[in-house]
């Protein structure tokens, strides 16, 4: 059980903090409550013994919008040449973390309750 806790609160202070670098992205009143919504799923796993669709719900939806959000070129997540960011590494940097948060909530789905 301890390994799994640990797990636990690696993966929410992970989402605390990729929730805390999204206030400089142009959009973070979307981006901010979805990486939120993890890290509250993660320490709801910690504390208590939650049906697995409440993480499987929103994993799907967040595999979902991943995929749509998934650009046409693959140009990666990091800065290109010049320096500039385009938006085929934006909508990649998007859909990554989309699909983090996915395997994340099927992790949390499939691992044991926290019951004595």
């Amino acid at each position: 059980m301890k390994v799994r806790n640990a797990f636990l609160l690696f993966t929410v202070a992970l989402m605390l903090l990729f929730a805390f670098f999204q206030w400089n992205d142009p959009d973070p009143l979307i981006w901010i409550p979805l990486y939120l919504l993890v890290a509250f799923l993660g320490y709801r796993k910690m504390k208590y013994s939650d049906s697995s669709l409440v993480f499987l719900i929103p994993a799907f939806i967040y595999f979902l919008w991943g995929v749509t959000l998934f650009p046409d070129e693959w140009e990666g997540v990091m800065l290109n040449e010049m320096g500039m960011k385009t938006i085929n590494i934006e909508l990649g940097r998007e859909s990554l973390g989309l699909f983090i948060n996915t395997i994340f909530l099927i992790i949390y789905a499939f691992l044991p309750s926290n019951e004595k």
